[in-house]
């Protein structure tokens, strides 16, 4: 990605930065499911917090 603190008008960063993404290689395909490396969230009794 190109560096755009320096790019103080929104929309010419904007501008910027979607060159810069069309002209990047692609990202490579997933090997895992999306999703999978999420941490998981255990079911814990009524009235306690989450996390």
């Amino acid at each position: 990605m190109a560096n755009t603190k320096k790019i103080t008008d929104k929309d010419e960063r904007k501008k910027v930065k979607r060159a810069a993404r069309k002209k990047a290689a692609p990202k490579a395909k997933r090997t895992y499911i999306r999703g999978e490396k999420k941490r998981k969230v255990k079911k814990l009794v009524r009235g306690t917090s989450k996390r």
